[in-house]
């Protein structure tokens, strides 16, 4: 079997103390620049990844559990991306350990500093991207050689990652409304700063180079994710604008955003599908149950969850470092009521 480096090595080859890597570990700033990184450069040699204060069960076996940090407790989403996770770590014998950042960056350093510090052996991490600057946590845990998985690529790290194929999803939405006839398409765009937003421009935008028909800046407007942004910013977006200048119809961000969007348009008396086209991004289970059924952009949730957890296990039982792994994910255009053809 391969020993198991510890600590104790890691302070002989660095020419330190244990309590100086103990500090460095914890993030603490008692230890000088030059030291830290030599310290750094020897974890990353060794391979050495923290051990936390977890003690054998009663039956002797090791108590292996690893962590999924989500954005957002209350969006089924992560609901199902849990669900797939936790299928295949019970099936290997680990336990899941569930928390959410609700969208609050410091909330996500601390947990990914628990997560790596106590005998959490890995984690899943849907990261909150606020600029180069906010993701020094994410560099961390790579030159500790802590195991995890993005669910959403950062620019910057490499780093494993399960995503979903953004551009060519949302490219496939808006050919389907350019092909039933709608002309003017917006798409209300979420978090500036997500790889996942950009993407999802992107794709809006190559699916007009496809066509005679030009686009516009004006046609993407970022309204946000969360339902209250997302209502209160369509709200603004509609007020003053005149009828005969509104779009036939709009590709949402996420569906969460797309309910906030259907809400709203429902107060300003704007009829759905009737008037405008929605199509919502993800397919979370209750879509189809929205006011208006909607049409959306099905993800396959359960299996991002899944394939996750399964690059995370390879990574935490190999005896050396892996080089970074990316899966990409297709998806499919669901089509409900929430999006019509136009009469010619």
């Amino acid at each position: 079997m391969t020993k198991r480096i510890t600590i104790e090595d890691v302070a002989k080859e660095a020419g330190v103390s244990k309590g100086t890597v103990s500090a460095v570990l914890n993030g603490k700033n008692t230890v000088k620049p030059r030291t830290r990184e030599r310290i750094l450069e020897v974890m990353k040699d060794l391979n050495f990844r923290p051990r936390g204060m977890a003690r054998n069960l009663k039956n002797g076996s090791e108590d292996r559990s690893i962590g999924l940090i989500i954005k957002d407790i209350n969006y089924p989403f992560y609901t199902s991306i849990a669900t797939g996770v936790r299928e295949y770590a019970y099936n290997k014998g680990y336990q899941v350990v569930i928390t959410s950042s609700e969208n609050d960056h410091d909330c996500e350093k601390r947990v990914t500093h628990l997560f790596s510090t106590k005998d959490i052996k890995g984690a899943i991490i849907a990261p909150i991207v606020e600029g180069a600057a906010e993701i020094e946590h994410l560099f961390k845990l790579k030159m500790i050689n802590y195991p995890f998985v993005l669910l959403e690529e950062v620019r910057g790290i490499q780093a494993n990652a399960v995503v979903i194929d953004n551009l060519k999803a949302v490219r496939q939405a808006v050919k389907y409304l350019i092909d039933a006839g709608h002309r003017r398409i917006v798409h209300f765009a979420g978090p500036p700063q997500s790889s996942h937003t950009q993407e999802r421009i992107e794709g809006f935008r190559y699916a007009f180079s496809e066509t005679t028909l030009a686009f516009s800046r004006d046609m993407v407007v970022s309204i946000g994710s969360r339902y209250e942004d997302s209502y209160r910013n369509t709200m603004l977006y509609f007020k003053d604008k005149p009828r005969d200048q509104y779009p036939t119809a709009i590709v949402c961000f996420n569906d969460q955003q797309a309910l906030a969007v259907l809400t709203a348009l429902k107060e300003l008396n704007i009829h759905v599908p009737e008037e405008i086209s929605i199509i919502g991004n993800d397919d979370i289970y209750y879509a189809k149950l929205y006011p208006v059924p909607l049409t959306t952009i099905h993800a396959p949730l359960h299996e991002i969850g899944m394939r996750a957890a399964e690059i995370l296990l390879r990574n935490i039982e190999s005896p050396i470092l892996l080089p970074p792994e990316r899966v990409l994910l297709q998806t499919d255009l669901v089509v409900r009521e929430s999006t019509r053809a136009l009469l010619s």
